[in-house]
């Protein structure tokens, strides 16, 4: 994969930032969850804060979550790696009609069922709860099957860009690095629970400009023409290639959306009134990312693959290395040497320790609240559901990195998993969200949509690969006609089996019974807080703040009514921009094989970093500013300005 190439770091950065950072991250949860229990009135060793972060979250932090979560190195790596084979369509045709709007746009049709779960089900911990209260036990685990494996192979993505970007910039052994990178992981998800979760064109003297940046992709595109691309050119949208990609990820994207557990938990975690509103400010920022990822690292890769300060120079990459993910870290490393591999590293790493960690607490969820307490001991306490919790974010650690080590030892890489995946899990996307919007989807449609999207994918992706390529083996299978196949086979296979079976005799389901999933007894709460600091004593303010907002919560709970104007809001906010990304900017390029000029280039760069630099607010800045009474109350606590407040919950 990339001996080929030395390693452009010493063996011990690789260690050092696997394991040191990595307890670094699970020492500061550490406090983070010490000033929570000792100043808030939430504590994390409370099963509804650990699981559901006592469904409280206001929007800026709903929006960083999802970001985190959907941040995966597969997010970085595959972004850069389609701008290296597509050029600009990359950036484009991966980062918005599938990485980012694939994702962004699933990310806004999310905000759809985040409202729905709010309207229908605001007392659950997963989705699965709604299917098995709806459907029964069978139905149930068809979709728990479909939901540990969007987990997994998510996990599997996730630790194999990772360990094989280490592996490249470091030498580190794979397989060690693979093992590592979940271990401070659980620690700080164990410690924190769901909370815990939550400049190269300018400078470089290689490149130092859009405009000098254009040249070299207009070299490069000479040098070696784009197949599928209108006259081989790096600067166009007119990619076949790219589009065939992004059909295939835009299929992907909405299994990888729709049945993590991750993002429904987020949608649980949130405020009635706020989560639409979040999941519409995550998708705008999450876009950002591999967009400008990939529209710096992705093209400097091409840019650069002929300079002598590329790792694999005289040589291009090998399909190996660009099917690993490779073109963003070597693009990092011809821009900056050393400091670029650095930067690189820490970047990834973060990205995989902040996705993997929704990847662990979303898996123990399921294994709590859908395995333990449905199957094995229904009447467990509190304290025994978190007890579980926490073994479980140990166990799944291990799966994970097995899994990993196991695609990694017969030779599947990143690429293949990417593009494979939702053939896998396509076929559940619409049950799935069928079973918290439309009361007339019945059992049997949900049930023969899922698995009959699942056997249509399958037979479509190896009947096509077998009749295109006259061979089954990793390379053809990955190739992008049979994944096209076996990913529109999947899910459009699951969403006319669900419809048409459902509406031979619909169901005419009552919510009531999804609404009383967990619901509280009268003059219950159903959040478990706190009674004060450790020594038991409120600010009386700060209380009433929060009990204020709690009663808020609790009308718009009781009153489904009352979310209708955001639920619609929702479906035109998403349908609009959805249209928007996936046709009204892209689809008229594409037709007319507009070739961009240096102009149009240099304007569509400046974009991209203006959406990073807001990206960067919504993320980074509103979170602190949504807490800002925190933060000064515990100022004032520390420096023994005030004594025993407690603030508000973030």
């Amino acid at each position: 994969m990339s001996s080929d190439v030395a390693p452009i770091l010493p063996q011990g950065a690789g260690y050092g930032v696997v394991v040191g950072i990595g307890f670094f991250f699970a020492l500061v949860m550490c406090l983070v969850s010490y000033i929570q229990n000792k100043y808030t009135q939430y504590s994390t060793k409370a099963s509804e804060e650990f699981n559901t972060a006592s469904r409280s979250v206001k929007p800026g932090l709903i929006a960083s979550g999802v970001v985190s979560a959907w941040t995966w190195a597969a997010t970085l790596l595959q972004s850069s790696t389609v701008a290296y084979e597509y050029g600009i369509a990359g950036p484009f045709w991966l980062n918005v009609i599938t990485d980012a709007a694939g994702a962004t746009v699933q990310i806004f049709m999310f905000s759809v069922l985040a409202c729905k779960v709010k309207q229908n089900a605001p007392y659950c911990h997963t989705f699965l709860e709604i299917v098995y209260h709806r459907y029964g036990t069978a139905t149930h685990l068809v979709f728990v099957f479909f939901a540990l494996m969007t987990n997994i192979l998510v996990a599997s993505q996730l630790l194999l860009g990772g360990s094989a970007v280490v592996t490249a910039l470091t030498g580190m052994n794979v397989y060690a690095a693979t093992f590592l990178i979940p271990l401070g992981v659980c620690v700080y998800v164990v410690l924190g629970g769901l909370r815990a979760t939550f400049l190269f064109y300018a400078t470089n003297d290689l490149i130092g400009s859009p405009s000098k940046m254009y040249d070299l992709l207009k070299a490069a595109s000479i040098e070696r023409p784009v197949a599928g691309n209108h006259d081989g050119s790096y600067l166009t949208l007119k990619s076949n290639y790219g589009l065939i990609f992004a059909v295939v990820q835009l299929c992907s994207g909405l299994g990888t959306v729709f049945l993590d557990q991750g993002y429904w938990q987020r949608a649980i975690a949130s405020r009635p009134t706020s989560a639409v509103r979040a999941y519409i400010m995550g998708g705008f920022a999450w876009f950002a990312i591999p967009f400008g990822f990939a529209t710096t690292l992705g093209l400097a890769a091409v840019a650069l693959t002929s300079n002598p300060r590329f790792p694999t120079y005289p040589n291009s990459m090998t399909s190996s290395q660009v099917s690993a993910g490779l073109s963003a870290p070597f693009g990092a490393a011809a821009l900056l040497g050393k400091n670029g591999a650095v930067a690189l590293l820490l970047t990834l790493f973060m990205a995989v320790t902040s996705s993997s960690s929704s990847e662990l607490i979303a898996v123990s969820s399921i294994l709590t609240f859908d395995i333990y307490k449905v199957y094995i001991k229904p009447s467990a306490t509190p304290q025994q559901l978190i007890f579980v919790s926490h073994v479980m974010i140990c166990v799944f650690g291990v799966v994970m990195a097995c899994v990993a080590c196991l695609w990694n030892g017969i030779g599947i890489d990143l690429g293949w998993l990417f593009l494979v995946m939702g053939l896998l899990i396509g076929g559940a996307v619409f049950p799935a969200a069928f079973t918290v919007t439309w009361k007339g989807q019945t059992r049997l449609g949900a049930v023969c949509g899922a698995v009959g999207g699942l056997s249509a994918g399958l037979i479509a992706w190896l009947v096509e690969a077998k009749v295109y390529y006259g061979t089954l083996n990793i390379t053809t299978t990955g190739g992008s006609y049979p994944t096209l196949a076996g990913n529109m086979a999947s899910v459009l296979t699951g969403l006319i089996l669900t419809v048409f079976i459902s509406y031979m005799k619909p169901d005419d389901f009552d919510w009531e019974v999804t609404r009383a999933i967990n619901a509280p007894e009268a003059g219950e709460s159903a959040i478990i807080v706190q009674t004060g600091g450790e020594d038991g004593n409120h600010d009386v303010e700060t209380v009433r703040n929060e009990e204020k907002e709690m009663i808020e919560d609790k009308i718009v709970v009781e009153d489904p009514t009352r979310l209708q104007k955001t639920f619609v809001t929702a479906v035109i906010v998403s349908g609009v921009l959805s249209f928007i990304m996936d046709f009204v900017i892209p689809i008229p390029m594409f037709l007319s094989h507009y070739v961009f000029s240096k102009p149009f280039f240099t304007a569509w760069v400046v974009i991209s970093f203006i959406w990073v630099f807001s990206a960067m607010f919504l993320c980074g800045i509103l979170p602190i500013l949504e807490t800002r009474k925190f933060f000064k109350t515990l100022v004032i606590e520390i420096f023994g300005l005030g004594r025993n407040k407690v603030v508000n919950s973030t």
